[in-house]
């Protein structure tokens, strides 16, 4: 499904990935860990499309992701349509009058007719327990429910790929259930999630591949949940993230 091989990025300033090889299958849920800074917001952006690396070679579907293939308008559509990313901060994300035009927004970018467009606004606010919010302000809601919307916008597209950029952070405990829980869903009817964390209390019952990057910007281990489970050291050093 995606294939990075020999990935960097650099900032201005700073290095933000080092030589990261990874494959993502079809139907994984996958964990990015590590320290802040260490390159997992910048792999998610790298992946979203919303970045190109200095180097190395992106890949989903066979397709290569270049800095050419996205300067075109169709084929960014096409690609933020098969994969959509929910960003930690959700305040940039959301930004229509109401949840119902929120969700509403990505299909009716896409020319679906109204009654499509209704289906899908209806379909995704019931997943993500939302439909009694559809007439309510995003900028008026609280940490959870603006996750819960902007990850509602992003369904209403019906991705392969849920890129997910810490979206427990700033969430009570109920909060964070209630999304780990939504994800679980997803991913059992199909979806791939991607998911970045600091926490693995948090994200240990559910992820099923654990990708760790050190402060280097570099993948120290890509380790499936019954390998950690013989790693009680590994463990340990997650829980101090």
């Amino acid at each position: 499904m995606i294939k990075l091989v020999n990935i960097c990025y650099d900032y201005p300033d700073t290095c933000g990935l080092k030589d990261l090889s990874l494959t993502v299958n079809s139907g994984d849920f996958i964990c990015l860990m590590g320290p802040n800074g260490s390159g997992k917001s910048t792999l998610l952006r790298l992946l979203s499309g919303l970045a190109s690396p200095t180097s190395g070679a992106y890949q989903f579907h066979d397709q290569p992701i270049t800095t050419t293939y996205l300067a075109d308008a169709q084929n960014r559509q096409q690609l933020h349509q098969r994969i959509g990313m929910v960003f930690q901060n959700t305040d940039v994300q959301l930004f229509n009058t109401s949840v119902t035009e929120e969700v509403a927004f990505g299909p009716r970018q896409l020319g679906l007719s109204a009654a499509m467009v209704a289906q899908r606004v209806a379909d995704c606010l019931q997943l993500t327990d939302c439909a009694n919010l559809a007439d309510r302000v995003p900028y008026q809601l609280s940490g959870g429910e603006k996750k819960r919307v902007a990850l509602a916008s992003v369904l209403a597209l019906n991705p392969e790929i849920l890129l997910l950029d810490e979206p427990l952070n700033g969430l009570t405990i109920a909060a964070q259930q209630q999304m780990l829980t939504l994800l679980q869903r997803l991913q059992a009817a199909g979806k791939t999630i991607i998911m970045a964390s600091h926490n693995y209390q948090q994200v240990q019952a559910v992820g099923e591949r654990f990708i760790i990057f050190n402060s280097t910007h570099q993948v120290d281990a890509d380790l499936t949940r019954a390998d950690l489970d013989q790693q009680p050291a590994r463990q340990a050093q997650l829980m101090t993230l």
